[in-house]
């Protein structure tokens, strides 16, 4: 029994030796492959680190990560954007707003200068009136070309009152030849022009060559009339004392020789001066926008005063249509047509083109005007007195009170000494254009 307990005891010591030789083979195991993935890792890191910088780009992996956006950075710049786009379209409203003409709301008092100014500038408009003398011989009409009837450019000021393209102006600037101050000059000028034609036009010139003929010979025309009531040249004085003759020369019979030279020079007729009108006409008129770039619209003159005192005249759009641009016409029936309502040292604001384009054209287009002073004077029931600013170009400009209604329309001044000028006060407007024609 002693040995069956020995051998049982040897049995189980084997077990346990064998059991301790695995146990120690598997953390030796460990222990290497532990030691396998240290070296190997710190081989990788080692390796990863000699690698140039160069080289990096072409790991893939690390260039993704590096191009994934930030959430919060986009947030960042879009709010950023959101604001700067705000900002510009709210400054871009606001400037628009401050510069757009609104309609005027009826009766309501335009209390500043700039109100007036931002009301009525675009239908204040700036007149160019193209005009020369013409002849019509025999029923055919000519512009002339000469040295006394060269063509004329004058500048002027209008302004909308309708919506179909009429204007009020001055009548001398519709019709300048007709003015006080011009008229007995024209007329004199058209006399001797006609005249002077008369005396080289001969009926044998066509129609057709009626211009050409005047201008090519005007050099040899006269307008002074003998003591029998015909043309006559200057003659040459020279010569006129006793002739002598030598005694080897044959008489001739001198009486005789000058009837065969009259029957030689063929006998000319002449246009009668009957036949013949001389006058002054429109050869163009225009009238440019405010804001325009030399944009001129062609117009037609409808009517001038009869009254000679009363300066004033309608011109017209060839288009009968007052353009879109004009949101607010001066309204007649918001004039100021009680004239003895006008008191001295009440504002009075004038909207124009002084000197005509020396003053209005810039590089952005042509610009109007705006002056203004007092009434110096009252009404005498035609014209009014102010001390507005004004000169040549600003006739037919609108006058406006404080509240921006039409009192008057500026005619003359005196050129020596600015703040005298006069207006047609406005009731006289219907003298022109009456308000039964609205």
């Amino acid at each position: 029994m002693e040995h069956e307990k020995d051998d049982l005891s040897n049995e189980l010591n084997q077990n346990n030796s064998h059991q301790n030789d695995i146990s120690y083979s598997d953390d030796f195991s460990e222990l290497q492959n532990s030691e396998t993935e240290n070296i190997i890792s710190e081989n990788s890191v080692n390796e990863i680190q000699e690698k140039p910088l160069e080289q990096e780009p072409k790991e893939t992996l690390p260039i993704a990560k590096q191009k994934k956006k930030n959430p919060y950075k986009i947030a960042f710049f879009s709010l950023g954007s959101i604001i700067l786009l705000g900002g510009a379209s709210y400054f871009g409203y606001k400037y628009y707003k401050d510069h757009q003409v609104e309609p005027i709301v009826e009766n309501t008092c335009l209390d500043t200068d700039t109100k007036i100014y931002d009301a009525y500038k675009d239908a204040v408009v700036m007149v160019k009136h193209k005009y020369a003398f013409v002849a019509k011989i025999k029923g055919k009409e000519i512009q002339l070309n000469i040295p006394e009837a060269q063509e004329e450019t004058l500048f002027g000021t209008a302004f909308f009152v309708d919506k179909k393209g009429n204007m009020i102006s001055n009548s001398h600037v519709l019709q300048p030849w007709n003015s006080s101050e011009n008229i007995d000059k024209i007329n004199t000028d058209a006399s001797n022009i006609r005249r002077k034609i008369a005396s080289i036009l001969t009926t044998d010139v066509s129609e057709d060559g009626y211009e050409t003929f005047i201008a090519s010979n005007w050099g040899n025309a006269f307008s002074e009339y003998n003591e029998e009531g015909e043309y006559s040249e200057s003659e040459n004085e020279e010569g006129n004392g006793e002739e002598f003759v030598s005694s080897n020369e044959i008489p001739v019979d001198s009486a005789a020789e000058a009837i065969d030279i009259a029957a030689s020079i063929p006998q000319k007729n002449y246009v009668s001066e009957d036949d013949i009108e001389v006058y002054m006409k429109t050869i163009d008129i225009y009238v440019a926008l405010h804001n325009s770039a030399e944009e001129w619209l062609s117009c037609t003159i409808e009517k001038i005063s009869e009254d000679q005192s009363i300066d004033l005249g309608v011109l017209q759009l060839n288009t009968k249509e007052t353009p879109n641009s004009v949101l607010n016409i001066i309204n007649l029936e918001n004039a100021v047509t009680d004239d003895q309502t006008l008191r001295p040292g009440e504002k009075a604001v004038m909207i124009g083109y002084p000197l005509g384009e020396d003053l209005a054209q810039t590089i952005s287009g042509i610009k109007v005007q705006l002056y203004n002073g007092q009434i110096s004077k009252e009404s005498d029931g035609t014209k009014i007195q102010y001390s507005v600013t004004s000169t040549h170009g600003a006739s037919g400009s609108p006058i406006f009170n404080n509240c921006g209604q039409l009192i008057a329309v500026n005619f003359s001044g005196i050129d020596l000494v600015q703040g005298f000028n006069f207006g047609i006060i406005a009731k006289q407007i219907d003298k022109v254009y009456p308000f039964l024609a609205h």
